[in-house]
């Protein structure tokens, strides 16, 4: 991987945080919610992954994150409501705690299969 392509990458994920903050504070929290939801992210990465490392990697990538995808929705609903009761810090850090032990179970569980 050269320069280049890392600062692309860089420049990517920056250019989509910058894009999800603008839209939640200046058109609508919905939309911000659209874009942070999309996978935009995720392609990137199967993209540079495809490049870089071929087919059967970016396969197993793409697997990977279907299942991972699953504490990712434990987390956001973790800190939903979390959020109507504690600090943003405390609920993150929460939310955080449940995604952790969400990954654990859901690599248990891939692992097993």
């Amino acid at each position: 991987m050269d320069a280049a392509q890392t600062v692309l990458k860089f420049v990517a994920g920056g250019s989509i945080i910058v894009g999800v903050t603008w839209l939640a504070q200046q058109v609508n929290p919905r939309y911000g919610a659209i874009l942070a939801a999309a996978p935009i992210i995720t392609t990137l990465a199967f993209l540079f992954t495809y490049n870089e490392a071929g087919v059967a990697t970016t396969q197993q990538l793409v697997i990977g994150a279907f299942y991972f995808a699953i504490p990712t929705l434990f987390f956001l609903l973790t800190l939903y409501f979390l959020m109507g009761r504690f600090g943003l810090l405390p609920s993150l850090g929460g939310a955080y705690g449940v995604w952790l032990a969400c990954v654990v179970i859901t690599n248990l569980i891939v692992s097993s299969i």
